[in-house]
């Protein structure tokens, strides 16, 4: 962060990326990178950006990492306001974790369907159809709480005020917009799917294509937490059981 090789990190060989994270929005940085061997380092590469201020409507496209996210990959997201319900906020118009926006209200891809986590859980696991990645480990969940801003795979991947949606703001949208199957959610702005969801049991995939699943961020027992769902002959906010992988959208104020 300052301009002095003697106090620089060492990277690795051929390790040319660092994340950061908790940086402030509207704000420039400016960092300093040194190639080096046994003669001697470089000059100073300087490295400037700034976190500019987002404006709903703008792409945000975000670099993940093994451990948080399941892989290394770079997704681009849209974003939309004037969700019927909740039309101050701004929402993300594709799964966290999506290659992009679903084709089909039924598109059973993994492309489409992105990531999906359990409550309160920092991980999110990408399912191919056979086997999640990474490992699947946490069949049962038993605590009291809502997500934390720390464990808000929203907070986690874009920072600056972003989190999931309360179960109120799913409720809002779900009566604004007369969701009464999945046609509701698809033919809105969201183009909200059927992207299944992982067992707590096993791990193993259901209902892709079929039936989706989003969780919120409230809780409504030690053991469940509310989430909307929808197929071809209803949507509802209900609550899932905790362990159980659903998708996420996110939303900011």
């Amino acid at each position: 962060t300052t301009n002095n090789y003697e106090t620089a990190t060492e990277l690795g060989f051929i390790d040319t990326t660092k994340l950061e994270s908790g940086l402030a929005c509207g704000t420039e940085y400016t960092r300093y990178a040194w190639a080096f061997n046994g003669c001697g380092h470089s000059s100073p590469v300087t490295l400037t950006q700034s976190t500019l201020t987002f404006t709903c409507g703008d792409s945000m496209t975000v670099g993940y990492v093994a451990g948080v996210a399941p892989v290394y990959k770079t997704v681009t997201y849209g974003t939309v306001s004037n969700i019927p319900g909740e039309t101050s906020k701004c929402w993300i118009t594709s799964n966290l974790g999506a290659d992009h926006q679903a084709n089909s209200v039924d598109d059973a891809t993994e492309a489409s369907a992105g990531w999906y986590w359990q409550f309160n859980r920092q991980q999110g696991y990408k399912h191919g159809g056979i086997y999640p990645e990474p490992s699947w480990t946490i069949t049962a969940i038993d605590e009291n709480s809502n997500w934390t801003a720390g464990h808000d795979p929203c907070a986690l991947s874009f920072g600056c005020g972003w989190r999931l949606p309360t179960s109120t703001e799913w409720t809002n949208v779900d009566a604004s917009g007369n969701w009464g199957d999945w046609n509701g959610p698809w033919n809105s702005a969201l183009k909200m799917h059927a992207a299944g969801y992982i067992a707590n049991s096993t791990g193993n995939l259901y209902v892709r294509g079929i039936w989706g699943y989003y969780w919120s961020s409230e809780q409504a027992a030690s053991i469940s937490g509310w989430e909307i769902n929808f197929g071809n002959s209803n949507c509802g906010v209900s609550n899932g059981t905790k362990a159980h992988g659903f998708s996420v959208r996110c939303i900011r104020d």
